[in-house]
This record gives structure tokens, sequence and C-alpha cells, in this order.
């Protein structure tokens, strides 16, 4: 005869624990306002040294900083971060405006701290650059961007002179490919590979 636990003394009113191995986990807290907290601090560093940049390094000879490791040698850029494909400036703006779309279109699922924070810095730099396209000379999306910061030597012979956008475009992809390497996923997940029994 079976017993019903709604009546039975010895079954009534005991709690009924979870399984372990079948209960959800939480999805991991979403990592939005921390890439949205990134990005303009960028950019508006960018936009600022620019500025700067301008008003008192156009026309003039470079500024040496820490006995020669730095220099600030102004130089207007047609090209991409580090002087590369030089003369593809209007390519170059609609690359940028892809990225950025790219970027806010993925945000929604960001949950990893590691990718907000490389897409925060390469968002900012890209928008800094693309600010450079948009509203320098000679005109909208084939504007010169600004470049200033030279290592080593004054005039970028060792290394291309750049900028506070090509800085974090690059500290950004180099987090965005460490965290692919540790197979950490821009939504949170960790892909594991399957252990093969012997």
């Amino acid at each position: 005869m079976s017993t019903d636990p709604n009546t039975d003394p010895e079954h009534r009113d005991v709690p009924v624990e979870p399984d372990p191995g079948t209960a959800q986990q939480p999805p991991p807290q979403s990592r939005v306002a921390l890439l949205a907290a990134i990005a303009p601090v960028v950019l508006a560093l960018d936009v600022a040294t620019k500025v700067a940049a301008v008003a008192e390094l156009e026309g003039r000879e470079p500024v040496e900083l820490f006995g020669g490791l730095v220099y600030l040698s102004f130089l207007r850029n047609s090209g991409a971060a580090f002087g590369l494909a030089e003369g593809w400036t209007v390519i170059l703006a609609l690359i940028a405006f892809g990225v950025v779309g790219f970027i806010l279109w993925i945000a929604r699922k960001l949950r990893s701290v590691g990718w907000a924070v490389g897409l925060g810095l390469v968002l900012g730099g890209a928008l800094g650059n693309l600010v450079d396209r948009v509203f320098r000379s000679p005109g909208p999306l084939r504007g010169h961007v600004v470049d200033f910061i030279s290592v080593v030597e004054p005039y970028g012979t060792f290394f291309p002179v750049f900028n506070i956008a090509d800085s974090g475009i690059c500290v950004g992809g180099a987090i965005i490919v460490i965290m692919a390497a540790m197979q950490r996923d821009y939504d949170g997940t960790r892909h594991v590979k399957p252990v093969k029994n012997a």
C-alpha cells in the first residue's frame, strides 16, 4: 500500500533539497556599464590631447621627454594606426563605423569583465580616430588623424608616431586576444575542451 506524503506525519513538511547537478546557475552580471565607463574616458583623453597637440606642437620642433625615451612630434596621418594603410582614409572611416556598430551590437550580451575592458578600450579608440576622420581637414570621412607620440626617436623611424586612440585600440585588442586564448567568451561562458578517457 502506497503512503501519501501529504497525510503521513513522517513525510509532512519535509523540505525537498534541489539536486545540485540540475540546479541552474544564475547568469553572470551584465558588464555593459563597465564598457560604457571606459570608452568615453578613452575618447575624452584622446580628443583633449589632440586639441592640445594642435595648439602647442603643430609647426614646432619635437619636444623631448624622459631623456629621449618619448618625444612629442606633431603629425597628421591619413592612414590607420601607426601610419599603416596611408591614403585609405575613406575606407578606414567606414571600417571604424563598422567596428563601433559591431561592439554596440554585442554589448547587450556582454558578461565578461575582460571583454568589457578590451572592447571599451577599442571602442573609445575607434571613436577617437573616427572623430578626426569626420571633422578634421580636408573634409568629412577624409580627415587626417592627429598623431603626436613618438618613442626613442622624434620622427617615428624607430616606431611609428601614434596617439591615445591608437594605444587604446592596441591594448584593448591585446586583452581580447588573451581572453580568446583563455577560451573565455564575451557572454561570460568558458569553452572547455572535453577530456578524452583513455
